[in-house]
């Protein structure tokens, strides 16, 4: 495994090397809000002095001036939410959009203790979980998504589409339907404690009960839905370094597929930042005419939830439904 020194010293040359991409100015940043919440017709843009750019390929993985522990994040589903959005791998510019099953919008059971998810998730920019390669340290191909994170700050719940950035504490190696699907494990570096913690230990002593808290959601979260309990490889979370290492080669796959050395369909490649990749560059004031993207933001009254998404639900200590409930389709 690469030490954490080395991993410096690459970005440090990457960055070097993409010294022709433009500075990224977090203060350009908008966003487009098109359709109804809880519907598959609704998006979110992340635009950039107003124009159309891709959360994915255009944020940067390191804040500007800064290659350490501290990345940028993206927010697709804030805390104590439970509405399944993604990022649309397929579309131009990459918008969030609600993810879907049996052309239903998806969206995640409130198991106890937890009422949903009881962290920010979202997206590492300018990564990809590799789908044709297996890891070295899974066995398993990527899962063919930017890599996700869970954001453990307790400050007020952010937005879908907000910008984060967000200190590395550790992360889960999830295997999700013969995948691997890590799940970093971070705090906004605004957060009281951000300066005091280090890794999934450190936040421990802070926030006690979190760690085994965090790791038995992603355990069982999938169990009322009867898609069974999840896998995490080792049983447990993995240290910084480890993370740090492992988000380092996911940017790298992302560079392999954005320069066209990894051959993926279904995978939009079209970004804003970087002329030198020409075959995928579009100037961003070019990208609301040339994807027919809505001009501006429509937002409608949010779609009326199922039900059963406002209950709560129980599970015994093996992690299996407990008796007495009903599970609705």
């Amino acid at each position: 495994m690469r030490s954490f020194l080395s991993l410096v010293s690459l970005a440090v040359g990457a960055a070097a090397a993409a010294s022709n991409v433009k500075p990224f100015d977090p203060s350009s940043l908008s966003l487009r809000e098109v359709g109804a919440r809880n519907t598959l017709d609704w998006r979110v843009w992340l635009e950039q002095h107003g124009n159309p750019i891709s959360f994915w390929h255009d944020i940067p993985l390191y804040p500007q001036g800064n290659v350490s522990n501290i990345i940028n994040m993206y927010v697709e589903i804030p805390r104590w939410t439970d509405g399944k959005l993604e990022t649309k791998r397929n579309e131009p510019m990459n918008p969030i959009f609600h993810d879907d099953k049996k052309k239903k919008p998806r969206f995640v059971f409130s198991v106890w203790p937890q009422k949903t998810y009881p962290f920010n998730y979202g997206s590492i920019p300018q990564t990809w979980e590799d789908s044709t390669v297996v890891h070295n340290f899974t066995g398993y191909v990527g899962d063919n998504d930017p890599m996700d994170i869970f954001d453990v700050s307790s400050l007020e719940p952010p937005y879908v589409g907000q910008l984060k950035q967000v200190k590395v504490l550790g992360g889960l190696a999830m295997i999700d339907e013969e995948t691997t699907d890590w799940k970093v494990l971070a705090i906004d570096v605004k957060d009281p404690i951000a300066s005091k913690v280090n890794n999934v230990d450190d936040l421990e002593v802070f926030r006690p009960g979190s760690k085994q808290s965090f790791y038995d959601w992603f355990i069982y979260y999938k169990v009322i839905k009867g898609s069974g309990k999840n896998f995490i490889v080792g049983g447990k979370f993995q240290d910084a370094d480890t993370m740090i290492a492992h988000i380092h080669e996911s940017h790298d796959f992302w560079l392999n597929l954005m320069r066209g050395k990894t051959q993926k369909e279904k995978i939009n490649r079209d970004q804003t930042s970087n002329p030198r990749w020409c075959k995928t560059y579009v100037p961003s004031k070019n990208t609301t005419a040339k994807f027919k993207i809505p001009a501006k933001s429509n937002i409608l009254p949010p779609a009326e939830r199922p039900a059963q998404y406002d209950r709560w639900y129980y599970l015994d200590k093996e992690f299996n439904i407990a008796p007495g409930q009903v599970i609705e389709e």
